[in-house]
């Protein structure tokens, strides 16, 4: 194993809990979430070395598997893309924890009913991103991002109240 492989699977082991919400909130099927774990992995590898450190890597790698997730969605499951790259099998995708799944299945289901947009934003919302840092990974204004996150906040609580 080379250092470059070496530094991404450090980085992904360190931050993979993103890449499983991420998986978790877009998608319910335990293999469509393995299948764009995988994917999503894959995606950060391809685009490694365009990682400059302008921004935290937690940051680059939100963004990179958010875009990936829309053109996870827009694809044609029906014939899933084969990643035969050696490198990826580092990274299987290991159950959930039960006690943790139970606290939080309510707000996953939520969250699965709002848009794509919707949905990316509120998951870095609740990992304790900045409207700022939101706004460097979606492309919105801050003020943007504030008033987004109250909409979804609201649409949140009449979901769950109902």
């Amino acid at each position: 194993m080379d250092s470059k492989q070496g530094d991404f699977i450090k980085l992904i082991r360190e931050h993979e809990g993103i890449i499983y919400k991420i998986t978790r909130v877009y998608l319910d099927k335990k293999e469509d979430q393995q299948d764009l774990y995988q994917e999503i992995v894959y995606q950060l590898w391809k685009s490694f070395d365009s990682f400059r450190s302008d921004s935290k890597w937690s940051t680059w790698m939100y963004r990179v598997a958010l875009n990936t997730v829309i053109s996870f969605l827009k694809r044609d499951r029906s014939q899933p893309k084969k990643v035969s790259s050696d490198h990826l099998d580092h990274f299987k995708m290991e159950p959930f924890d039960p006690v943790m799944e139970q606290r939080i299945e309510w707000l996953y289901k939520s969250i699965q009913e709002l848009s794509v947009v919707e949905k990316g934003i509120i998951l870095l919302y609740l990992e304790g991103k900045s409207h700022q840092e939101i706004s460097g990974i979606t492309g919105f204004s801050a003020t943007n991002v504030g008033t987004r996150i109250s909409r979804i906040k609201e649409k949140l609580k009449r979901q769950i109240s109902n």
